[in-house]
Parts: C-alpha cells; structure tokens; sequence
C-alpha cells in the first residue's frame, strides 16, 4: 500500500505527461505482480462494488474517533472531501504495520458486501488502526467508489509498454477485455500471451477531436468520409467461435441489454468485430436520447422493453474479418468490407450501415450541420479516407463537429460548496425561469466559470443567503447566468416538467436583471412533439 501511495501523490503533484509516466513506470517496475495489477484495474476506472455506504461510513469514524456525528458532518462541509475528511479526524495508527495493496481489496475490501454490520465495522476499524493517514485517504477513495487520479488507460498503456518493451497501442489492446487483476494476468499482459476469455475481448476505439478551425483547412473534401454523428452509445460488436458479444466504450459487457442486436449478430459470418454505435429507432429515425436510457443498467430485459424501445446497431467501421485484423487497412478499404459484409442483408433492420453522405464542397457540409438535430443526430463526423483504425484520440485522424447547443438565461437560486479542490467554495448552483409570476427550478450546474468568477459569485452566495437547507443555501434571486444545453425532455420527477442535458454555465449574464431571464414556456417549446414514434 505505501508504494501505491507514494505513487498516487507522485501523479496527483504533477500535470506533465512525462513526469506521470515515469512514475507510473517506477511502479510498474518495483510494485509486487499481486499489488500491480489491482493498481492496473483502479488506474484505467474499474471499480469494485461498495461494500459500506458513506452513512455507514461516517457513523463507524465517529465512533471510532469518539466523536458525535455531527462534527464529522460539519467537517466533511468544510473539507468537501469524505475521503480526506475521515483521514484526518481518525487517531493516530495505533499498529505500525505495512499491508499489500492485494490484501486490503481481496481480504478486507471484497468481502464486505456479504458481511453483517459488526463484522464490517471490525474490518474497518483494523485497518484504521494500521494505515497511515495518506494511506488511509487512499483506502476511503476505494471504499466509496471515489479513486480517481490524473493518469487513466493512456498513461498506464504507456508505463506498461515501457516495462514490457512494446509498442503502447499493443499494451492498450492487452488491457482490453476480461482480464482480471490477478499476478498471473498481470504477467500475462507483460508477456503478451493469451488470457482466458481473449476471444471476446474487443480491441481499443479510436475516438475523435473537435473540428478546429475552417473545414477548407482540412484539405480536398474527396479525403474525407461524412457521416452523422450519431446521440447514441458507442459500442463494439464481437462475434467470434459463435458468440457475440457486445462491449461499450467504458469496457462494459452490454450484450444481456440488447439481446436483439447479438441476436442479429450471430447471422454474420465468422470471426467479425464492428465498431458502431446504438440507438433506440422508431418509425421516423433515431428516437432520443431518454429513450435509449430506459434500456441502460437493466439486470433483466423484458420483451416489453424491446418491443417499446427497439435498439438498432449503426455500423460504421469494420475492425476484424475473417480472424484478420484490419485495423490498419485504410479507412476506404475497411468500409468497402463493411459494406459488403451487410449489402442487401439485414436482420429486421436490427444491423444497420453509417451512410456516407455524399458531399462535394465544403459548404454543403455546413449545411448539412444545420440539419442535424431534424435528422436525428448531433453533428457531423469526418474521417480520412486514408487513416489506419489507431487507439485514442490521434488529431488529424476522426474530426466532431457538434450542432451548436440550445441556451437559456435562467437565474441562480440554490447553492451548495463543493469537493475536492473547489471545498468551501459554493460551486454547485440550482438555476430557475419563470413561470405564471415566480421562479421554478430547472437544473443545476457546477461547470463553465473561471476560478475568479467562482470566488466572486461564493462572495455572493454567503452575503445574500436567506434560508438554508442542511448544506443548501437559498439566495437573493439577483444572478442571471446562460446555461448551454445539449438536449431536453419530459421529466415527470421534476416540477418544472422538463429536464435538461448536460448543462453548464456559459457565461454570466451581468447585463440582464433577474426579470429578464427566460420562461419555460421558452423551454418547453423546444420539446419534441409527443408522438408515438415506434
């Protein structure tokens, strides 16, 4: 565990790639294969399930620091942080005792889910007495789910392909798939060789960079594939030895939440991985974002479900055929296959192609921009015609041009501080419009501000509170801010009706008085109209 923690304050110092590289690769070299790979699995973001609430958690330090819950709240406002919160509240260690990382997740960790609450309290209260406080701040962030540290799968791609003496792009296809954080799978990725399961592993994605500057700079548009960008999940079909398997961009195993799609699938030929993106299609296209949701995270899918949200699969890039990988054919060629594969076939309109869409200038494209959101998508993607299929984001490779989000001017109503660096700041905001003469709610937002914005509006916030709320203050309605948004829909939990898609503070509207700010009835005609679209 001290090594493990000398490197996360290693990579939580710094912002330079070199430097968290090389300390990621010192790691690697001198870290146990039992403790590297479990820090493996909570570097890339897998996470393990919670085996104690942050109730629970709360209510065990103070009791074990011998404090009344109350101060441990108090606290935990002005830290923001639980994690750092109980790490200093805790005595000191009263055990001076180096415990393996592997040993806290699989001894300690893993088994408390199935533990009643005296046996998880004792587990806890034995590892507070052994850990040092960083260490402890460490063992909180794994125990709520909260472990997160400027590196990710890129970086630790990198560090590993050092220590293994290969190229990164092969460590990052490595670390794709179903290994488990073993010593043996660790060596295993070291060594390259076959970890059981590899044959339903799918292979890295390549991922896009926001469009910069004039399209005309990108060169002759003859170069360029166009396709939509599709509101969808971006998803990898995997059919090898006669089973399909269905992995998301986050490495999840999503095949049990369309069985329709696998099932589709297995009419293809042996030995084929597609690259594409899921959606929820009705009679007249692509339905929205909400309704693919529906189908998300459910242990069991009913046939009502696939009945009321069919899924389709957009294919749009062919990475393996006939056990051959192509990923480093042109992206001409691979389409050519792609489209081969599924010309004149399909399985209930289940398995779909991307169309191409044929542009000759690079005004049409604009054009076609505009038309995004009636079509169904949310921008455009260019591809080279040209490019290999590489892993992560490669800049001159995939371009997004997103359609331009929808705004609103709403006023600031509710606040409460935030975590982390942001603790004793009010950073977390509730914004509101208008309706029939008073302010209603219709999203909150933490992002968009500039960190002297953030004190100036905090100055605000504890000048002109005039109730609280436990850890909410309500304010003096007198800021008016324009929110961006990406979407909307019905929301039958909110009381304003409607519920707004990633939204986040554009700017700080210093010109508009709070009468100014928009209504809803503003909002709810951006609605799409309510129609049965299956």
């Amino acid at each position: 565990m001290k090594l493990f923690c000398r490197l996360y304050h290693e990579l939580d110092s710094t912002t330079r790639t070199t430097d968290k590289v090389r300390a990621l690769e010192r790691y690697f070299r001198a870290a146990p294969p039992a403790d590297a790979a479990w820090a493996i699995s909570f570097l890339i973001g897998r996470r393990l399930p919670r085996g104690v609430t942050t109730t629970q958690l709360r209510q065990y330090a103070a009791e074990f620091a011998n404090l009344p819950t109350w101060i441990v709240e108090e606290c935990y406002e002005a830290v923001g942080d639980l994690a750092e919160t109980l790490a200093l509240l805790l005595p000191e260690p009263s055990e001076s005792e180096s415990i393996p990382l592997h040993v806290l997740i699989e001894e300690r960790l893993l088994p408390l889910p199935r533990l009643g609450d005296e046996e998880r309290r004792k587990i806890l209260e034995t590892t507070w007495r052994q850990l040092s406080g960083p260490e402890r701040f460490l063992w909180h962030k794994l125990l709520t789910g909260g472990f997160r540290v400027g590196a990710g799968r890129t970086l630790t791609a990198r560090a590993l392909a050092a220590v293994a003496g290969v190229d990164p792009a092969v460590m990052s296809d490595r670390l794709m798939g179903p290994w488990q954080p073993t010593p043996t799978d660790y060596q295993r990725l070291l060594r390259g060789d076959a970890v059981e399961g590899d044959v339903g592993k799918p292979y890295p994605f390549l991922l896009a960079y926001p469009v910069e500057g004039p399209l005309e700079t990108l060169g002759e548009i003859q170069d360029w594939q166009i396709e939509w960008k599709w509101d969808g999940i971006r998803a990898q079909i995997v059919n090898r030895g006669s089973k399909v398997l269905i992995w998301s961009r986050g490495e999840e195993l999503i095949s049990d939440q369309f069985p329709e799609v696998g099932q589709a699938a297995l009419a293809l030929s042996n030995s084929v991985v597609l690259d594409g993106e899921i959606l929820i299609w009705g009679q007249h296209g692509p339905r929205p974002f909400s309704d693919l949701q529906k189908r998300l995270n459910r242990k069991r899918v009913t046939a009502r479900d696939v009945r009321d949200y069919p899924a389709v699969f957009v294919a749009y890039d062919l990475l393996e055929l006939d056990s051959q990988d192509r990923r480093e054919e042109p992206l001409k060629r691979r389409r050519q296959l792609l489209e081969q594969l599924l010309s004149g076939w399909q399985v209930s309109g289940v398995l779909r192609l991307s169309p191409i869409l044929e542009l000759h200038q690079w005004s049409d494209v604009a054009v076609h921009h505009t038309l995004a959101r009636e079509c169904g998508a949310e921008g455009l993607m260019l591809k080279h015609r040209g490019s290999p299929y590489g892993v992560g984001r490669i800049k001159g490779v995939w371009w997004k041009w997103k359609v331009d989000p929808y705004y609103v001017d709403a006023v600031l109503i509710n606040a409460q501080a935030g975590h982390g660096r942001r603790a004793g700041l009010y950073t977390d905001y509730t914004f509101a419009v208008w309706h029939e003469g008073r302010l209603i709610p219709i999203a909150k937002a933490y992002s968009g501000l500039t960190d002297d914005e953030i004190r100036e509006v905090d100055a605000f916030i504890k000048e002109n509170t005039v109730e609280r709320f436990g850890p909410v203050r309500a304010v003096r309605p007198e800021l008016v801010f324009e929110l961006a948004f990406e979407g909307i829909q019905r929301s039958a939990r909110h009381k304003s009706g409607i519920a707004l898609r990633f939204p986040r503070m554009n700017r700080w509207r210093r010109d508009k008085r709070p009468e100014e700010a928009d209504h809803l009835d503003r909002l709810r005609a951006l609605l799409p109209p309510e129609t049965d679209s299956r």
